[in-house]
């Protein structure tokens, strides 16, 4: 049951990540011995700095698993068809302690499906779990019968096939739960997996792909002295932070260009990611390319956003590591262990963004808690599916300023949209941080900030919602929905 202090302790854990107290930390980069170059240090060393998350687990003892990614069951009508079951399975976060957990395909983090622009894809999902879900592709441009709608419930024994026709550009998308008052708990047990979509003209800059092409899950879990997830529990008390669904593992690279697709599944958590000085170039975000490649030193990744970044480990010394770390401690190390030939770029120019249409419309919307009974509200309202809130033209330019009013508890939220992908006009009355740039779906919002949003509603008619993706937040009435009408 939700009372004062477990709101509280979600707003504190909320307010410590996302706030002021997160400074950038330092992180290390040492050379390992040539004889031990690229492997996992011996038990108990703590190689690389940092601690072991919670002390469940020796730091870099794992190496990071990459999802599998799935091949078409059949390819026919131009038409890739996959089948996936939502099933209960064991998973190992920490190695040699299986755990329960609700998976995808078997796998916590499920497997990924490699789409391209252009090409429809059909995903038949069927529940075997106890408990009802649905699937939402975030990100993703679809029908309404295809959005993963909150109250379109995949019950247990039920099979539902989602229809994506892609008609949308390259971009690092992800498919997770969707069944509101569950789709907190759901994702947290481990519904969520990649989608990447790609397009011919992505794949002429010639950027790192095939196995320098990597999908990294970055997110928190309390585990207990066993090795499994707790659940339910307060934020503050997701001290575990996974990659790939493994504590703190290690990579094995060459000395060469890598692409990370970053994604942070987290149910509320902000990552401040470092790399040691070493410099990472932001190529993408959410809705695909940027215009141009950004340098950065540092990157924040809120729940439900996505990052692509290239690091050149040619530029450090081989037989070194580096250490992606955030304020919570160290993530994952990567070690240079051998030279590869490298024939992939980061040209100067990605793909144009093109300007805004005019906006004809302007509309507010306000995200907090209800300090009374604990509900979330948008626009002062608890979700009702049989309620819509806004209504919109299609083909309507519409602009958003969206506010976080959440001064009471000081609670950060994410605002999410679906259907569109749309663009961050200006923060807080100024331009827009080096985190909203490029084509965004979601956007984090500290307590007291607001953010002006674009969109335009292209084609598609039907209901669809908005929502906190703080997924702690939505599961407690923080969603709110349209109508797209003719």
């Amino acid at each position: 049951m939700l009372n004062r202090r477990k709101l509280l302790g979600w707003a504190t854990a909320g307010g410590v990540v996302g706030g002021a107290a997160l400074l950038p930390s330092a992180l290390t980069r040492e050379p390992i011995a040539a004889e031990h170059a690229g492997h996992a240090p011996a038990a108990g060393s703590a190689a690389g700095g940092g601690r072991p998350a919670a002390g469940l687990g020796v730091l870099f003892s794992q190496r990071l698993p990459i999802p599998q990614q799935l091949t078409p069951m059949r390819r026919g009508d131009g038409v890739d068809v996959y089948k996936i079951p939502i099933k209960a399975a064991q998973h190992a976060f920490l190695p040699g302690k299986p755990a329960p957990v609700r998976s995808f395909g078997g796998q916590f983090v499920g497997p990924t499906i490699r789409a391209r622009t252009g090409t429809p894809v059909e995903v038949t999902f069927t529940n075997q779990l106890d408990v009802p879900s649905n699937v939402h592709l975030h990100g993703g441009h679809n029908a309404q019968a295809d959005d993963g709608y909150p109250m379109d419930l995949l019950d247990p024994g039920q099979s539902r096939t989602y229809h994506y026709p892609n008609r949308q550009q390259g971009a690092t998308l992800w498919y997770h739960d969707h069944a509101h008052h569950l789709e907190a708990e759901n994702v947290y047990r481990g519904l969520h997996g990649f989608y990447i979509l790609d397009d011919e003209a992505e794949r002429g800059l010639n950027l790192p792909s095939g196995q320098y092409d990597v999908p990294i899950m970055l997110r928190d879990i309390q585990l207990d002295a066993n090795g499994a997830m707790v659940y339910p529990n307060f934020p503050p008390d997701r001290t575990t932070i996974l990659a790939n669904g493994v504590v703190n593992p290690y990579f094995q690279v060459a000395a060469r260009k890598y692409r990370f697709r970053l994604l942070n599944t987290s149910n509320e958590r902000q990552f401040r990611l470092t790399l040691g000085g070493v410099q990472m170039t932001q190529i993408a975000s959410d809705g695909g390319l940027l215009p141009a490649p950004v340098p950065r030193s540092e990157v924040l990744l809120g729940s439900a956003e996505r990052v692509d970044i290239v690091v050149d480990f040619s530029q450090v010394p081989l037989g070194s590591h580096l250490v992606l770390k955030d304020i919570s401690g160290p993530l994952l190390r990567f070690d240079v262990t051998r030279l590869a030939l490298d024939s992939s770029r980061v040209p100067a120019t990605l793909r144009p963004l093109p300007a805004p249409g005019t906006a004809t419309v302007q509309r507010e919307i306000t995200m907090r808690f209800d300090e009374t009974n604990f509900t979330g509200l948008v626009n002062e309202q608890v979700y009702d599916p049989n309620r819509v809130d806004i209504k919109v033209k299609r083909g309507a330019t519409e602009i958003w300023t969206v506010r976080n009013t959440d001064t009471v508890f000081g609670a950060p939220h994410s605002f999410h949209l679906h259907l569109e992908q749309f663009r961050v006009l200006d923060r807080n009355g100024g331009p827009p941080g080096p985190d909203d740039v490029g084509r965004k779906d979601t956007v984090f919002l500290g307590p007291g900030e607001w953010v002006r949003l674009q969109t335009t509603f292209t084609d598609y008619v039907g209901r669809y919602v908005y929502h906190c993706h703080f997924l702690d937040h939505s599961t407690l009435g923080m969603m709110a929905q349209m109508e797209i009408v003719p």
